[in-house]
């Protein structure tokens, strides 16, 4: 690894990993999975046999993002445990509240996302991640990123053209560089989101004032939530590579290829939602979700508080990913 990426870069100690691992990760994680999940469990979504072959040429695991710290934590759990691989994890610096959470987290194979700079810094930053991960990727190392800054707070799950062009950057054939990249979007799905009411509280403040930002201190209330709150039925679901798809469509339009990049862009990224939320697991919303959701809105102690709002905004929450698998559903039966 060059000092090009020492700012950046997982801290890899192969014998620390292993130690920190077996010692303290993984009990503490399943602990936690005991403690706040009714069941946690990884599934797949089409041919295992081919996802499995995805998983051992190095994948590339873009997903969902419900949980800052647990969506990562887990997935890398179940896949060290199932196929003893342990992807790179990148994580956004804006987390970094305090200077160990970042050394914590870079010796368990997390490397960091710079946020929050200027155009121009930013752009310089982005190369040097896509880089960092081109690099990763030619040692077929698996990693996994969140399709987007940030989580979706109305559950609204779609790529970020953005992202998908940092991956790429410094690249000349687009298509070919993503299918370089081996992408395999991942499900992920909480029955309860423990941090739904604090996502809702912030829509209103940002409705309220279009400059409010959220605090360090927010950010670690919401780390705080997320591990200790009950998710109930908790449901990875893996699907295979894209880059079968992304062959078929050019097979049939061989003019994507001279699309500008924006297009271009749009067009992986479809393709990237339609496997997420195709493998969405829907669970049974019976009548006691109502008074589950009047119970997150009485955690909501903001000024001004919106009630009628609110409540909107919770059960968007958990409406979106039915209706965004059903489109996604119908899509698929439209090209077959």
């Amino acid at each position: 690894m060059t000092n090009n990426f020492n700012d950046i870069r997982a801290y890899r100690v192969g014998w620390l990993l292993t130690i920190c691992d077996f010692l303290f990760a993984f009990p503490l994680l399943q602990i936690w999975a005991k403690r706040t999940t009714k069941s946690i469990r990884l599934d797949y979504l089409g041919d295992r046999k081919q996802i499995e072959q995805d998983i051992k040429q190095g994948a590339f695991f873009m997903t969902n993002h419900r949980d800052i710290v647990l969506d990562a934590a887990w997935l890398s759990l179940m896949l060290r445990v199932r196929y003893f691989i342990r992807p790179f994890i990148g994580i956004g610096n804006n987390l970094f509240a305090y200077k160990w959470i970042e050394i914590l987290v870079r010796f368990n194979r997390c490397f960091v996302v710079k946020r929050g700079a200027g155009a121009h810094a930013q752009l310089e930053n982005s190369k040097q991640l896509s880089a960092y991960i081109r690099s990763l990727r030619a040692e077929g190392k698996s990693i996994w990123l969140a399709q987007r800054e940030g989580r979706a707070k109305d559950s609204n799950d779609l790529t970020q053209p953005s992202v998908l062009h940092m991956l790429t950057l410094g690249e000349a054939d687009f298509y070919e560089n993503v299918k370089a990249i081996n992408i395999c979007p991942v499900s992920i799905n909480y029955e309860f989101d423990p941090c739904d009411y604090l996502k809702a509280a912030e829509m209103q403040l940002k409705r309220d004032n279009p400059k409010w930002r959220k605090r360090a201190k927010d950010d670690v209330l919401s780390m705080k939530t997320g591990i200790k709150g009950y998710k109930g039925n908790v449901v990875y679901r893996l699907t295979p590579s894209i880059n079968p798809e992304i062959d078929a469509m050019l097979a049939a339009h061989p003019e994507y290829r001279e699309l500008p990049n924006k297009e271009q862009l749009q067009t992986v990224c479809d393709i990237i939602d339609r496997h997420i939320h195709h493998g969405y697991e829907l669970f049974e919303r019976g009548t006691e979700f109502d008074a589950y959701i009047e119970s997150r809105l009485a955690l909501i102690d903001i000024p001004n508080k919106d009630e009628a709002f609110l409540r909107e905004k919770l059960y968007e929450m958990y409406s979106n990913p039915v209706k965004n698998h059903q489109i996604a559903v119908e899509s698929l039966k439209l090209k077959v």
